[in-house]
């Protein structure tokens, strides 16, 4: 039944993005000057998780890498690579400086400086979940560079630009900003429709569990081909041809707690701290939150922080928010 499982995947790049034109219209306006050889101003994009800003970034970049040739280009994840020096090292990664770099013994400043010294094709570096890095110096670090063009990619403009100091955000002001909302059912139909052709067997799937995988989504993509993915591995290991919808709803569940268990997988040491005390409690508020946080970690982080760090697991359906100011109180999502 699976005839190409990567298309399964909800990090597969496919050939033409559906329903983002006017998205994709904007981000490629925005980089047209790099095909010029003159620079290009930051692009910010801004939306929800699994409305396709991490898919489109790079389809675009890569569309732009094969029109101009002398192009460089580096994907960051900045949920891994939340640190300064991890960023600037995945940055210098791109260009093939990281040969003699010590990760222990290696001091910052030393690799900004060798991403100073860099004189080669214009570079466009992508920095998704950019709202993650500890310290947002480094956007100031290669805003700086001439011959660096930034695309950051964050769930909500407020958020980062509350962590930005002043010199940067007055410099990013006037950049592009590119708005993703959530995928409509027929929208996420579509999607799915265009990984089943290429992934799976002719007529292994009807529209009708297609819109049903759509609607349990709720215009997440990543969810929708996550039950898409799991549906099609259950049913192939079941002996059937089709895929019934039987096994879609049986699998919903199962494929809502596998994106769920990759988020809390990428979750920083603080993250993961906040989340766990969340979930043993089941509910509790935000000042008994911090306390409880601040007796497990050694450098606890600001209380502005905290609600950054549970702002973002919001976000991404880890942790659900409840009540207003005092009466706010938080909790894990299991189901």
């Amino acid at each position: 039944m699976i005839r190409d499982a990567r298309v399964l995947q909800a990090d597969f790049v496919p050939r033409e993005v559906v329903h983002r034109d006017p998205e994709a219209n904007q981000l490629s306006n925005a980089l047209e000057p790099i095909a010029r050889d003159e620079p290009a101003e930051t692009t910010f994009l801004f939306g929800p998780s699994g409305t396709g800003k991490t898919c489109l970034a790079k389809f675009i970049v890569e569309r732009l890498r094969r029109e101009v040739i002398d192009v460089e280009h580096q994907y960051v994840n900045c949920w891994q690579n939340y640190t300064r020096f991890r960023a600037l090292y995945r940055v210098l990664e791109g260009i093939g400086r990281t040969v003699d770099v010590h990760r222990r013994s290696t001091p910052k400043d030393e690799l900004l400086e060798r991403l100073r010294a860099y004189d080669g094709p214009p570079y466009v570096v992508v920095l998704d979940e950019v709202d993650q890095l500890e310290d947002t110096d480094v956007l100031y670090d290669l805003y700086a560079l001439p011959n660096v063009t930034m695309v950051l990619i964050a769930n909500r403009e407020e958020e980062l630009f509350a962590r930005t100091d002043e010199r940067l955000t007055s410099r990013l002001a006037n950049s592009t900003r590119v708005r993703f909302d959530k995928y409509g059912l027929d929208e996420l139909v579509a999607i799915l429709q265009a990984r089943v052709d290429r992934g799976l067997d002719p007529d292994a799937v009807d529209r009708p569990q297609l819109e049903r995988i759509a609607d349990a989504a709720a215009g997440d993509a990543r969810v929708a081909i996550g039950v898409l993915r799991n549906a099609a591995r259950r049913a192939e290991r079941e002996g059937l041809d089709r895929i019934p919808t039987s096994v879609v709803e049986e699998t919903i569940p199962d494929a809502r707690a596998e994106v769920r268990q990759k988020n809390v997988e990428t979750l920083t040491p603080h993250q993961r701290t906040l989340y766990e005390i969340v979930a043993e409690r089941g509910e509790i508020s935000p000042g008994e939150l911090y306390e409880e946080y601040c007796s497990r970690v050694e450098e606890p982080r600001t209380k502005r922080t905290m609600r950054n760090h549970l702002s973002k697991m919001c976000h991404y359906n880890l942790v659900v928010a409840e009540g207003e100011n005092r009466g706010r109180t938080y909790r894990a999502v299991t189901g």
